[in-house]
């Protein structure tokens, strides 16, 4: 209770503080989404709070992650879904594992047709919570009266735009990627040239030879004319049933003031950027804490070999026996200690330097200097945390931005990447070997580790930064580039390039005409003079 007290009596002192001194405390909406994507916006809120500002959260009663029920300086606004929150992720466990395990990968087409049904069946669960809260009149009269001055959304969770639209303040995007940059490209008017800008999930690096630009460019054209990432039909006959206007679900969400990408250069290949977008990738690092008393000392077992760091992430439960014995007699076969992240049957092959853990402190482990690899699913969070303390990768991709993500570590030489579906003992055991034994692996590493500290601004910072910046100036609208006021002939000059072509045939026409015209009176005179 004491210390309850105290809690609050400190955010009551950030909160005069703040109001005493620069006066600039705000009042912040939040729409989030599940899992990562909700630690990473809550790395963002914890620190907004500490700043003084008041942060609410608007979750379903449905949320997986988002739990009110938590002591927090959070406020939570829970609205009641049609759906349980265990449905909802028996929903959402079942879209995932058949991502991962049924999706066809020997053809293109199959593999994204399928993945485009798997998203519109999550974007319809989507839209129904969005209804249950625009319809809920008594909750957004009360969001109309709390005066928010932003809402900090995540792009890949429509209705935060919306939001925005009907409580008329201004809003912020977080953002890892959209498949195909199809968001970045039409709604935040972000240059992507396909010579060498490689498209998301074609797992290409920044330097293409002649046939993967080819590669590139078909991919960009299949998502730009024919993947869609969300049923977008069915979301703009909503937003424009809600609002009483013919809109896009792409033009509401073109008016976000300010894009944060959960990247960095340390991790993407240049390419253009736009003053609104903003790199904070890896804003959830932070230095390593000391480990639990039993998991220290099984790590300082190791002795010189050090220890291997093992976990395909919190959304993998079900990993077939078959696939988990593989694995299992693969890091059995090195002299590391291996501490995996597993919630299953006990592997028969599991060797006894290996221990098996439902939960992992994975940054704390990652920043021990007894690790010396790191086996990952290649999700963006702990791919950015093996960037912070300079870890080479041995990378196992399931599904989304994974395989881009291996990819891309891959293409820096910091990571070996293999088929989760195809792997071999073998496979697994000549991986780790090459990624510890070869130094090169763990030079990279530690150089994507120094250009990842070597800036300015720290990520976290920059992402708050920029949200105070919207609240200070009630949106950003002077970094928005014209071009979302264009057409797209007139984007692509289209309209100019036809007006100069037609100047230049009208000029070449009316040119041979004079000439014609000339050379007909010339041969008029000529025959004139040979009668005479």
């Amino acid at each position: 209770m004491k210390m309850m007290s105290m809690k609050w009596i400190s955010v009551l002192l950030l909160q005069l503080s703040c109001y005493f001194s620069s006066g600039s405390c705000g009042n912040v909406l939040v729409w989030p989404t599940e899992y990562s994507h909700w630690i990473n916006i809550k790395t963002i809120l914890d620190e907004l709070i500490q700043r003084g500002h008041e942060v609410t959260v608007l979750t379903s009663s449905a949320s997986i992650l988002v739990d009110p029920s938590k002591s927090s300086t959070i406020k939570y606004e829970i609205y009641p879904v049609h759906l349980q929150r265990k449905d909802f992720e028996d929903i959402f466990r079942k879209l995932i594992d058949a991502w991962i395990y049924n999706l066809p990968r020997d053809t293109f087409w199959g593999y994204f047709s399928q993945m485009q049904d798997i998203m519109w069946e999550y974007s319809d669960c989507l839209q129904k919570f969005c209804k249950d809260i625009i319809l809920n009149r008594k909750l957004m009269t009360k969001l109309q009266e709390s005066k928010f001055d932003v809402i900090l959304a995540d792009a890949i969770g429509p209705c935060g735009e919306l939001l925005a639209e009907l409580l008329k303040i201004p809003f912020v995007y977080s953002l890892r990627f959209s498949p195909g940059y199809v968001f970045e490209k039409y709604s935040g008017g972000l240059p992507l040239p396909p010579s060498y800008v490689p498209i998301i999930m074609s797992e290409l690096s920044g330097q293409m030879t002649f046939m993967e630009r080819v590669k590139n460019m078909i991919y960009v054209l299949y998502f730009d004319f024919w993947f869609q990432s969300f049923n977008e039909k069915s979301w703009d006959q909503f937003y424009s049933e809600v609002l009483g206007r013919p809109i896009t679900l792409c033009e509401l969400m073109g008016k976000a003031q300010i894009w944060l990408i959960r990247t960095y250069w340390d991790f993407e290949f240049p390419r253009p950027l736009l003053p609104n977008f903003e790199f904070v990738g890896g804003l959830h690092c932070k230095p390593a804490k000391p480990l639990p008393k039993e998991m220290e000392e099984f790590v300082q077992s190791s002795g010189e070999n050090g220890i291997v760091v093992f976990t395909l992430g919190s959304m993998v439960n079900n990993m077939p026996e078959e696939r988990a014995n593989v694995i299992a007699s693969a890091l059995a076969q090195i002299p590391q200690k291996v501490l995996w992240r597993f919630d299953g049957k006990k592997p028969d092959t599991l060797g006894p330097n290996t221990r098996l853990y439902k939960w992992i402190p994975q940054n704390d482990l990652l920043g021990h200097p007894k690790t010396k690899a790191f086996v990952t699913h290649g999700g963006a969070n702990g791919i950015y945390e093996a960037i912070h303390h300079g870890i080479p990768m041995v990378g196992i991709p399931l599904f989304a931005d994974q395989p881009d993500n291996i990819a891309n570590m891959k293409a820096k030489g910091a990571a070996v990447s293999l088929d989760f579906h195809t792997l071999s003992s073998t496979d697994l055991l000549n991986a780790l070997r090459m990624v510890i034994n070869d130094t090169s692996y763990k030079e990279n590493a530690m150089k994507l580790s120094r250009i990842h500290h070597d800036q300015p601004v720290k990520p976290l910072d920059r992402a708050v930064f920029w949200i105070e910046f919207v609240m200070r100036h009630k949106g950003a609208k002077h970094l928005r580039p014209a071009s979302h006021n264009l057409t797209w002939f007139q984007y692509h000059s289209l309209d100019v390039i036809g007006f100069l072509l037609a100047c230049v045939a009208t000029a070449l026409f009316v040119t041979t005409q004079c000439c014609l015209f000339c050379y007909q009176k010339l041969a008029k005179i000529g025959k004139k003079e040979k009668k005479e």
